[in-house]
């Protein structure tokens, strides 16, 4: 228990220490979970510690992850994606694995051990690409869900991998490596997809396909009939603690069942996933098995930096380092062209190719399995094992290069020239986002001429492919803006998305050309302050009308009349409106606000003014008819439609 506990010690504070490092470094969590496990691997060797032993139990975290990536899928979403799946994903892993083994063959392997190796290389790490993309909010995009599908494929690849390495099996390995396959006994029986179990190998063929279909069908079924009952059971208890013990015994029954067949528990378990996406427990099960994941993901990650043999590694360092770079460039040429063949486009391109240029944690599974089955040769393997886990230690830096050399390139906006404004307007708009777009559709439906002036080349792309005519330009600029037209407009709406540049803007325009009404917006209250105190009076805040609105639609849904509802809501604007012209003369911007004893102060007396007037109007209205305020209904309702078609 002692030696349990100090090695639960030096992991977490390894983790604890690294991470919040990395990730203000802007390095990434999963770089920081290899640092740390790089740091504290001599501690570990010096402890004796098998890491081997760990990195397969931590890999269990693979499996949650795709039960979690399962959930966000509905099955037709899956059905949608299937020629990417099957096409994109297969020819990813055929040709990845003939072009490394074709290398090999020149390296003067023999066409087994080079078409093992190429099997080996042909799969990425599902673990850190999905949680990178995760993080940085790119599994949405266009790269992101092409990688997930191929990486889904890779994992259902897996499976005939296992079924085709001991074909290719070369008994005198077992003549020169001894008692190989005695020292990698058991090395299969991870959580990603162990070699085929005794059961499953003493059935013929059609047995054997017979016994998967049913071991899927038990968890379509199961999933889509018993998970409800089951939990509706448990939640009785009102355990939380329970639930949560429900949630890991699913996952780890289905794993189980999996392994049992011989198939892999992650495409087990995402499957499950995918059954129950629609569930109304679905919430519950991610708040549930999302720390377990993370946890177990963490540990597998720092076990992968921990297991880096520095010893063989300097030994052979610019062998293996060269290994490991022309892998990656490999890979990515191969993913460049599949990107280009399937119409990914501009930075997702790169995001694709860079994002699964590595080797993944499979290959860990299958070079153990490999040398177990006398495919390759021990110190082959653990040669193939440091390019692996090198790769993956690569591919944070790859996704960084993606940020900041791909991304900037496809954007055009750092290097771009202000477009030359040929057109002026009454109205000037600074920035066609959200926002912005919906005041310029509001203008131009009403017969006014806008010039929009955006620095987003994204946002104008998009309007200019509906007919809209913009400039790309930094409003801020007063060149710019007197290029726009700003000395004959009558106004101008900044719309932009950066805080700073809307004061500077507002605060501009206001003191040299006082004649332009200027309509502002504002991300919070304390920029209303800003922009008031630079000379603007007409403040919009991004989210209060739509909240004043949820204010109001809440009211009819508490049962006040419609018309009532809207009085007190635009009572509420004119009482919050009122509120703030006032604090805005009490506002210190180099004052905490909760530290302006006046600003507090009279904020309060504010409040106990706004609630007193809103309750008083409450109820105004109760006594009105409905028809008072919504159509008439009924015969005299089809009466008076009948008399608006007559022209009566």
């Amino acid at each position: 228990m002692d030696g349990f506990l100090l090695l639960a010690f030096i992991f977490l504070v390894a983790g604890v220490a690294a991470v919040p490092i990395a990730s203000r470094l802007g390095l990434g969590s999963v770089l920081g979970y290899l640092i740390a496990g790089i740091a504290i691997s001599p501690l570990l060797a010096a402890l004796h510690v098998d890491v081997i032993s760990l990195q397969h139990f931590a890999e269990f975290g693979v499996v949650m992850m795709l039960f979690l990536v399962g959930l966000e899928l509905e099955p037709r979403m899956l059905w949608a994606m299937k020629a990417k799946l099957l096409g994109l994903g297969g020819l990813q892993v055929g040709l990845t694995a003939l072009a490394v083994m074709g290398v090999a063959l020149m390296l003067g392997q023999p066409w087994t051990i080079a078409l093992a190796i190429g099997l080996i290389f042909a799969l990425s790490s599902t673990a850190i690409v999905l949680q990178t993309l995760g993080e940085k909010g790119l599994l949405k995009s266009d790269g992101g869900q092409s990688s997930f599908q191929v990486l889904l494929f890779q994992d259902i690849a897996v499976i005939p991998m296992l079924a085709l390495i001991p074909l290719l099996a070369i008994p005198e390995l077992m003549d020169a490596a001894g008692h190989a396959a005695d020292a990698a006994h058991g090395a299969g029986e991870d959580a990603h997809g162990p070699a085929a179990p005794g059961f499953v190998d003493a059935l013929e063929g059609w047995q054997r396909a017979l016994v998967t279909v049913a071991a899927i069908a038990a968890v379509i079924v199961g999933g889509s009939y018993l998970t409800r009952p089951v939990f509706r059971f448990i939640a009785m208890a009102k355990l939380r603690e329970l639930f949560t013990a429900t949630a890991l015994l699913i996952v780890i029954a289905i794993a189980l069942l999996m392994t049992f067949v011989g198939l892999s528990p992650a495409l087990g378990t995402f499957l499950a996933g995918v059954v129950l996406a629609n569930s109304e427990y679905r919430h519950e099960l991610e708040s549930d098995i999302d720390p377990f994941k993370g946890l177990l993901l963490g540990l597998f990650f720092m076990t992968v930096g921990a297991g880096i043999d520095f010893g063989l590694l300097f030994g052979n360092i610019l062998g293996i380092l060269a290994l490991t770079l022309g892998l990656i460039a490999l890979k990515t040429a191969i993913l460049l062209g599949l990107a280009y063949l399937f119409r990914i486009e501009g930075a997702d391109r790169w995001l694709f190719a860079l994002g699964l240029a590595q080797a993944g944690e499979f290959g860990f599974v299958l070079l153990s399995f490999s040398v177990a089955n006398e495919v390759l040769p021990p110190a082959l393997a653990d040669q193939l094992l440091l390019v692996v886990a090198l790769s993956m230690l690569l591919t944070p830096v790859l996704f960084i290069a993606y940020e900041r050399l791909a991304v900037p390139r496809y954007t055009g906006e750092a290097e771009r020239e202000a477009d030359e404004i040929d057109e002026e307007g009454e109205v000037i708009i600074a920035g066609h986002g959200r926002w912005g777009g919906i005041v310029n559709r509001m203008l131009r439906s009403a017969g006014y001429k806008t010039v929009v002036v955006d620095y987003n080349s994204a946002h104008l792309e998009m309007i200019r492919a509906f007919g809209f005519k913009a400039f790309y330009g930094d409003a801020s600029r007063p060149d710019l803006l007197h290029a726009a037209g700003i000395e004959k407009a009558k106004m101008l709406v900044v719309a932009i998305d950066e805080k700073d540049q809307i004061t500077e803007i507002v605060r501009y325009v206001v003191q040299h050309y006082p004649h332009v009404h200027v309509i502002a917006r504002a991300k919070d209250r304390n920029h209303v302050y800003e922009l008031y105190a630079a000379g603007c009076r007409d403040i919009i805040r991004e989210l209060f009308d739509s909240g004043v609105r949820a204010g109001r639609s809440a009211f009819e849904a508490l049962g006040l009349h419609p018309f009532e509802a809207d009085r007190m809501a635009r009572g509420f604007v004119r009482q919050d409106q009122h509120a703030i012209a006032e604090l805005a003369r009490l506002y210190d911007p180099e004052t905490p606000i909760h530290r302006n004893s006046a600003y507090v102060e009279r904020a309060k007396e504010l409040m106990e003014e706004q609630e007193a007037a809103m309750r008083g109007s409450a109820g105004a209205f109760g006594g009105r008819v409905e028809r008072g305020w919504v159509p008439p209904v009924g015969r005299e309702g089809e009466a008076e439609e009948e008399r608006a078609r007559s022209g009566s």
